[in-house]
């Protein structure tokens, strides 16, 4: 086969050859995400002249998340670590985290333009600067994904899981399966429109379908663990028959070490979200009953297809359906 030329790139790149003949002799002017298309198809077709490595990175696309102490996190950011390292050099991927409960400086970071993004997706709760923030940068022409939780439900495309079938799913198990008759109790982080999403599907499924157990109390965990342990300590008080708990966030951990110390004996039947070391002990240990898991590393791999398919980097459409949750139990392990 012949050497590929100026104009074998362009097609490949979707470019003209004029563009191509810019980039590869380093004349500029020449917008970075153009710059690594013509790159990128450069090499596809074993062009000779390939950019220097001082050329790489020239597409930055930021991840930010919010609590880095918790497992759910650490595995969707060691999830974009993973799949980076399989990306072209020329594309970066940047995984950093903000404050949780301080809405300004996550609409800051947003808002940053101190380094050039192809890219932005976002793992951070809603609320109206953050919303604003988000529809601004979108309305720039930044490509913006939401990964897990929706930061605005105007701009930007949504990576997760259907949150309404998954609280359904927890109340299907436990109406089904409690081993005694009695109320049930739920948990979550009200600012999480994924978690509102979980209980009302949760509550929906309790009012279609009454019988022996129903959905007696909500409480705000905050997904921290000292709340989170006080609220079912609570519930305990209060509904000594407890049936069922379901925690549609964080602070697993904490609910399970309440449950250990204190009502083991009760055979109240658990459902909560995540698969970490917590959880899987808990499993085999008939603590927890059943644990739906939103597979972060597939969450990960979608939102990245999503940008590079908006910066015309790959020409596979990905799939718009909502990623499966797994739903794992002891048997399952």
């Amino acid at each position: 086969m012949s050497k590929p030329n100026y104009r074998d790139i362009a097609r490949q790149a979707g470019v003209g050859t004029a563009t191509v003949e810019r980039v590869l002799n380093g004349r500029g002017g020449v917008r970075p995400e153009l710059v690594a298309k013509v790159v990128i198809a450069a090499r596809s077709l074993n062009y000779p002249r390939i950019l220097p490595d001082a050329h790489r990175g020239l597409l930055r696309i930021e991840v930010l998340m919010v609590r880095p102490e918790t497992s759910f996190y650490q595995r969707l950011s060691k999830a974009f670590e993973r799949i980076a390292a399989t990306l072209d050099p020329l594309i970066v991927v940047h995984r950093s985290f903000t404050e949780e409960m301080k809405p300004e400086e996550v609409a800051r970071r947003i808002l940053s333009t101190d380094l050039p993004r192809a890219g932005l997706i976002l793992a951070v709760p809603s609320s109206a600067v953050i919303q604003e923030a988000v529809e601004k940068v979108a309305a720039q022409g930044l490509p913006v994904v939401h990964v897990v939780t929706r930061a605005s439900d105007r701009s930007g495309e949504f990576v997760g899981i259907d949150n309404y079938a998954a609280g359904r799913t927890a109340a299907l198990f436990i109406s089904r399966m409690a081993r005694r008759q009695g109320p049930v109790v739920a948990i979550c982080h009200p600012i999480y429109q994924v978690h509102r999403d979980r209980i009302r599907g949760f509550s929906d499924y309790f009012l279609e379908h009454p019988g022996t157990t129903s959905f007696q109390w909500l409480g705000f965990g905050l997904d921290e663990e000292h709340f989170s342990a006080e609220l079912l300590l609570s519930a305990l008080k209060t509904y000594p028959e407890l049936a069922g708990l379901y925690n549609a966030g964080g602070a697993n951990s904490a609910l399970i070490d309440v449950l250990r110390r204190h009502a083991r004996e009760r055979n109240i039947f658990f459902v909560g979200h995540e698969l970490t070391d917590y959880t899987r002990k808990a499993l085999q240990d008939d603590v927890m009953d059943v644990v739906l898991d939103q597979a972060p590393e597939a969450q990960a791999r979608r939102s990245l297809d999503l940008v590079l398919r908006r910066i015309g980097l790959t020409d596979l459409e990905p799939d718009r359906a909502p990623i499966r949750f797994i739903t794992i139990t002891k048997e399952g392990l």
